[in-house]
């Protein structure tokens, strides 16, 4: 019965627009035509209707507690109709019928990305079973089930793709157009959309502990909020009722003439405070949601929009938090591709979480792997087996090596691993040390120009706070541009450093971390951001905000547009109130008779709901648009990442330049030489003819890429005297007198090489933006 009556309720709201309509031309056409008693009945039923469904609502708020305003609304339509001015009441019936249809319209379209992300919640999976496919309720999907996808429906769990590469539109999660490609055994997220073929999907999670359910239950919790403005709104608004009354008052008893009283009740209007204010705070949470941003109620958006001050953790909110392959070490006489070929065949076969970023390496090198055999995991230690009919040890220095000390090599690797906070895994096959996978955290590619944005959105501090070392974190902090670092920090000490820092910020605090130890933190901040966080999972439920897509750059964008929606929502109510009392003080001067105080009241509700409604777009930083990076882009960062194990080589032959022999050396250098002239001169050539131009003539100015050009002068520059050097070298390999110029010839590559690449993978992530290009790792320098 309630929900038949709900239904009732909302047609007959739905009605009201057109009868009152009706009724005011109706009434009309009866007065051109000289027919007053069918005009008034024509006027007076509408409007009636209008005021009695207003008493209802004011009965029925009162019955739950609530005060409203819409007492000003049904003694308007009841002057009107008490003193005689019924074509008045007709005209204040069909304001008020618009208000509500605009209120509805509003309200839809600022709510708009919230309900699209709930209703497109799947119901019904397509899984595999002994007789076929069988339909099933999402609700019965268990970890290990195989789910079969179809074209044009939303992936209904988190899980792998099976057998086939899939096609999917991820843009109702992360807000970018662009389609992703996931080859078989690619992780896939639930809430995504399959844009090609139908696929099978090995679930990974349940349904209740997917992405698109974490996100579904923050939305409904988003919703379900007010904002602090919103609440301070409508307590304004029932002030606005006594208000309305002592100036309706005064203006009758001044001249004697109730229509001025009346006319006073009609202009009032506290739309600008019960539909603006929460119409703009829902539209900014609404937007954030279409950005990969949800916003867990208005209060957490008005709070960050004042954000001042930022804590940030380092791992996987500042770096990829995900380990990957930096560089390969080799024994002398030895090549990267043979040291990661043995070490990538045996970890194919482990559980391990380096595992898996040891094949990744493998496959980006392009390095061929073959199926290992009788393969043991040592928990902790490493993992033996054999590969190609050799004995293969992969792990710990100690394991690797059977107990033994390292060889000197071998040492200052694990030397520079433990400064740089990497992590060294050493290769060993038959009884021998073949060489050391550095695999490290790189820092996300669009880190810095984060830092740089969140200081333009009004962001006063920036510190990082780490359960790392202090030389890593330190590295790491100056690297970014942060203004403080905090290293060695356990999650309360982390809630401590949150407390410090709010004892001495004038403004919000913000920390932004992405796991478990960081939920503490996440909690006792003003406000809490969970960075790419699972619906489920501690952190996110600890933060007020969760961005859940793995994009770090979508923070300045949570920031900017808070504070949009708050300062729209302010200028709303501000604005709105202050033209609503003007006309009510012109309409106690006689000004304004009551059918042209409706039309003035109306005026100013459409006026402020439609400025309300921009905080559904505008005030984000536009990013650069080049025509073509589309295409440009993913093969620019192709080539960077066949670049890179050549250019890891410059470093690693300068180290390894005094112990080779001279032959050897010699063979080493001229494959160098050979790589920087036939390669990579190219390489930055063409960028400086073809890429460059492209970028200033979308910005206008020559001067963008200067430094770029600058730097490709100075490659040039060493890779001729490095060609020289490498020129003069005897048969029997370079002598002692070449060794200093060769290595500061390598070494001075080596550093203007790696600066330059990380130039311009910042500059292509920020192009990426409207079309994203993956980014490039480099070996880290020593």
């Amino acid at each position: 019965m309630p929900r038949f009556a709900g239904r009732l309720g909302a047609l007959a709201g739905r009605l009201l627009l057109p009868v009152t309509l009706v009724g005011l031309v109706a009434g009309l056409v009866a007065t051109a035509a000289g027919n007053d008693e069918l005009a008034w009945w024509c006027w007076t039923v509408p409007s009636a209707l209008v005021g009695a469904r207003l008493a209802v609502s004011i009965v029925r708020d009162l019955l739950h507690g609530e005060a409203g305003v819409d007492v000003i609304a049904v003694l308007a339509i009841g002057g009107a109709l008490l003193f005689g001015e019924s074509l008045a009441a007709a005209v204040i019936g069909v304001m008020l019928a618009t208000g509500d249809w605009l209120e509805r319209f509003a309200e839809g379209r600022a709510h708009r990305e919230l309900s699209a992300l709930i209703s497109r919640a799947p119901r019904i999976v397509h899984r595999h079973e002994a007789g076929g496919l069988v339909d099933r309720p999402i609700e019965d999907v268990a970890v290990g089930d195989r789910i079969a996808v179809k074209t044009g429906e939303v992936v209904p769990v988190d899980g792998v793709v099976h057998g086939v590469t899939a096609v999917l539109d991820e843009s109702a999660l992360t807000g970018e157009s662009r389609l992703a490609t996931k080859p078989e055994g690619e992780p896939v997220d639930s809430g995504t959309v399959n844009a090609g073929a139908p696929f099978d999907l090995v679930a990974s999670a349940t349904a209740e502990r997917s992405t698109y359910a974490g996100i579904v239950r923050l939305v409904e919790e988003a919703q379900s909020s007010k904002a602090p403005f919103v609440r301070l709104a409508d307590r304004y608004a029932l002030l606005f009722v006594p208000l309305t009354l002592l100036l309706a008052g005064i203006a009758w008893l001044a001249s004697g003439d109730p229509v001025r009283a009346l006319a006073v009740l009609v202009v009032a209007t506290p739309c600008p405070l019960l539909l603006a204010a929460p119409i703009a705070i829902v539209a900014g949470i609404s937007r954030s949601a279409k950005r990969g941003i949800i916003v867990k109620g208005g209060g957490a958006l008005e709070a960050i929009a004042r954000a001042r001050v930022l804590l940030f953790d380092k791992t996987g909110t500042l770096t990829a938090g995900r380990p990957h392959l930096a560089d390969v070490v080799t024994a002398p006489g030895r090549t990267a591709a043979e040291v990661l070929r043995v070490a990538a065949s045996l970890e194919q076969l482990s559980p391990h979480v380096l595992a898996s970023s040891i094949v990744a390496g493998a496959h980006e090198r392009e390095v061929a792997i073959s199926l290992p055999e009788d393969v043991e995991e040592i928990p902790g230690v490493g993992v033996r087996g054999r590969v190609d009919g050799r004995e293969v040890l992969v792990g710990t220095g100690g394991f690797a090596t059977g107990g033994a000390p390292l060889p000197a090599w071998a040492r200052d690797v694990r030397r520079r691993v433990h400064i740089e906070g990497a992590t060294g895994v050493y290769v060993a096959a038959s009884g021998e040390l073949l060489g050391v996978l550095v695999l490290d955290d790189p820092i996300r590619p669009e880190t810095p120009r984060v830092i740089r944005s969140l200081r333009r959105a009004g962001v006063r501090r920036i510190v990082m706070v780490t359960g790392d070392h202090a030389g890593v974190a330190d590295m790491v902090g100056a690297a970014i541009g942060v203004d403080a670092v905090l290293a060695e920090r356990s999650p309360a000490e982390k809630v401590d450093a949150v407390a410090e820092e709010r004892a001495d910020a004038h403004g919000i605090l913000v920390m932004v971390g992405d796991g478990l130890n960081d939920a503490p933190a996440l909690a006792s901040a003003d406000v809490g951001v969970a960075m790419g966080a699972r619906g489920a999972t501690a952190s996110s439920e600890a933060a007020d905000l969760v961005i859940a897509v793995d994009r770090l750059d979508r923070l300045p964008e949570a920031i900017r547009i808070a504070a949009r929606s708050r300062s729209i929502a302010v200028q709303s109510v501000v604005v709105g109130m202050g033209l609503s009392i003007v006309a009510m003080l012109v309409a106690m001067t006689g000004v304004l008779p009551p059918v042209a105080g409706a039309l003035i009241q109306e005026a100013i509700d459409v006026l402020v709901i439609v400025n309300a409604l921009r905080a559904l777009g505008g005030g984000l930083e536009r990013p650069l648009v080049v025509p073509g990076w589309a295409e440009i882009g993913p093969r620019l960062a192709a080539e960077h990442r066949e670049l890179a194990p050549s250019i890891a080589e410059l470093r690693a032959l300068a180290d390894a330049l005094g112990g080779l022999p001279g032959p050897v050396a010699r063979t080493r250098l001229e494959a160098i030489r050979s790589f920087l002239v036939d390669t990579l001169v190219p390489h930055e050539e063409h960028e400086d003819r073809e890429v460059f131009p492209l970028l200033a003539r979308a910005v206008g100015n020559d001067d963008v890429t200067a430094a770029l050009h600058r730097t490709h002068t100075e490659i040039f520059h060493l890779v001729r005297f490095l060609d020289r050097l490498v020129g003069d070298i005897p048969e029997e390999g370079p002598g002692p007198e070449d060794l200093t110029d060769l290595r500061r010839a390598l070494y001075g590559l080596d550093a203007i090489i790696r600066l330059h690449m990380a130039q311009e993978e910042e500059l292509y992530v920020a192009l990426g933006d409207g079309h994203e290009t993956p980014a490039v790792a480099l070996p880290h320098a020593a």
